[in-house]
């Protein structure tokens, strides 16, 4: 066996065939998977979530299938702080923020990777679907999209740096999910049959709301409905519990036809309703801006970009205005730009960069 190197090992289907081919690659693999939360889980209704005690028998039980060693690093606080208490403020200021980034980039490849590094292993593997390239031209680790663009995960992981892609290894990049799911099941990992997980690990019913009344202890106020000429259509339940585009839930009706959220107000306690016309912009802007492909973005640059994780990327032309913000404008308008959610760009099969988008601007 040749040099150590961490798996993140989840207990699914994704991280534990990770490890196998990691050993396969000549790495001698260890097992480490995060406990994120002090007391038991958050189990509602009975489904299985993220990081769960099951979880970590399952990735206990691959460990052992594969003749490596495994430990469980407890960062429950870290968690809290860094993932969980922002999610929880960003709903309370009216943006929709997107955990699995922040999780990325202050977990898994921040206490994670640091306690992996204080172990003496050379580099972390996770199963993420991308493909890590080194450019010896630019002397910059390039992240790709996975061979099969359905299973791609760049999005999430925009926010990296060139320290953290420098001990990253990412196995599956170039695999499809039937063949992952292949190799597990010819390992007996049990983690072959298990579903893959479509909620945030931390609110597995998907009642954001909910949580964040249990998170913070608070309560959030009834305040009006409001058309974009400030005429009062009717009561929303609090702050937290509506995004931009949303439709569903709102309870109002109107002869304005069908009404989708447009703007939240928390300020004011008001949520702004508006008809779908309503809910394109053509530019946005957006900071917290991280760097990838190259150190920074010279002029306007003709690009692709997607406002959301799952959406094919749209042609538009990316501005860098500071050290850490961007303008973005596509050339066709996009529907219900969201303030929290990322903006990440590309080149071809090169993922360039990803900011926080904190405002959309009409067409």
């Amino acid at each position: 066996m040749g040099e150590r190197a961490a798996v993140a090992m989840s207990g699914g289907v994704d991280s534990c065939t990770a490890a196998w081919l990691v050993m396969q690659a000549g790495y001698a693999p260890v097992g480490v998977t995060m406990k994120l939360f002090d007391r038991g889980e958050p189990d509602v209704n009975g489904e299985s979530t993220c990081c769960s005690l099951e979880d970590v028998e399952d990735a206990r039980d691959a460990a052992r299938r594969l003749g490596i060693p495994h430990y469980v690093f407890h960062f429950a606080r870290p968690f809290r702080e860094r993932v969980m208490d922002p999610f929880a403020e960003d709903y309370e200021a009216g943006r929709t923020p997107n955990p699995c980034i922040d999780c990325n980039r202050w977990l898994k490849f921040g206490a994670l990777l640091q306690r992996a590094r204080e172990l003496g292993l050379s580099k972390l593997a996770t199963g993420h679907y991308v493909r890590l390239e080194y450019d010896t031209g630019s002397g910059r680790f390039l992240l790709k999209k996975a061979v099969h663009e359905e299973k791609d995960q760049s999005y999430v992981l925009y926010s990296l740096s060139q320290d953290q892609l420098s001990y990253s290894l990412f196995p599956l990049g170039g695999l499809s999910k039937e063949e992952v799911r292949a190799i597990a099941q010819e390992k007996g990992f049990v983690s072959a049959r298990k579903r893959e997980s479509q909620d945030i690990c931390f609110v597995p019913d998907g009642d954001y709301a909910a949580f964040i009344r249990r998170h913070t202890g608070k309560d959030y106020p009834s305040g009006p409905f409001l058309d974009e000429s400030g005429q009062v259509l009717g009561r929303h339940s609090g702050v937290i519990g509506y995004t931009v585009g949303q439709r569903r839930g709102l309870g109002v009706s109107s002869n304005q036809g069908r009404l989708y959220v447009k703007e939240i107000r928390p300020v004011e306690n008001a949520v702004v309703l508006a008809g779908n016309d309503s809910l394109f912009s053509r530019s946005l802007t957006a900071g917290d801006l991280n760097l990838i492909a190259c150190a920074e973005l010279n002029g306007s640059v003709r690009l692709r970009a997607k406002v959301r994780y799952r959406m094919t990327e749209q042609p538009c032309v990316v501005e860098q205005t500071g050290p850490d913000t961007v303008r973005v404008t596509f050339d066709q308008p996009q529907r219900a730009v969201t303030p929290g959610q990322a903006v990440v760009f590309y080149d071809g099969d090169t993922m360039v960069g990803g900011a926080r988008i904190q405002k959309g601007e009409a067409i």
